[in-house]
C-alpha cells in the first residue's frame, strides 16, 4: 500500500502480511534471545556448582540435586514464558483479524460439504 504524502512522496505503508511477517520475525528472535540466555544462564550455574563441590563447600550428590532443581524451575518458567508469549501473539492476530487454523479448517469443511450437496443437486 502506498500513502501520498503532502509533498508529493510516497511512503510504503507495510500491508498485513508483512506486518505479519515482522511479528513472526520478532517473536522468533524473542525466543532465541531467550534460548540462548537459558544456555548461558544453565553453563554459569553449573560452573558455580561445580567451584562449590571442588573447595568442598557442597557435597557432589547436594551438587548434582540444586543443579537438576534449578534447571527444572528454568524449565517451568520458559514453560510459563512461552505459554504468555504464544497467548498475547493470538491476541495480536486477533485483533488484526488473521484467521486462526481452526477457522480456516471449518470452512473447509463447510466448503466440502457445500460441494457435495452442490453434486446432490446436479445428480437430482
Amino acid at each position: 500500500m502506498v500513502a501520498k504524502t503532502t509533498a508529493n512522496e510516497t511512503v510504503e505503508q507495510p500491508n498485513e502480511k508483512e506486518e505479519q511477517n515482522y511479528l513472526f520475525e520478532a517473536a522468533r528472535k524473542v525466543l532465541l534471545a531467550g534460548i540462548g540466555a537459558f544456555a548461558l544462564a544453565q553453563e554459569e550455574v553449573e560452573e558455580f556448582i561445580n567451584r562449590l563441590i571442588e573447595r568442598g563447600e557442597i557435597a557432589e550428590k547436594d551438587g548434582r540435586k540444586l543443579l537438576h532443581e534449578i534447571i527444572d524451575r528454568r524449565k517451568k518458567q520458559t514453560e510459563k514464558a512461552e505459554e504468555e508469549l504464544t497467548r498475547r501473539i493470538e491476541n495480536i492476530l486477533e485483533r488484526m483479524s488473521v484467521p486462526t487454523k481452526a477457522d480456516i479448517e471449518a470452512l473447509g469443511e463447510k466448503i466440502a460439504e457445500l460441494a457435495k450437496k452442490l453434486d446432490e443437486l446436479k445428480k437430482a
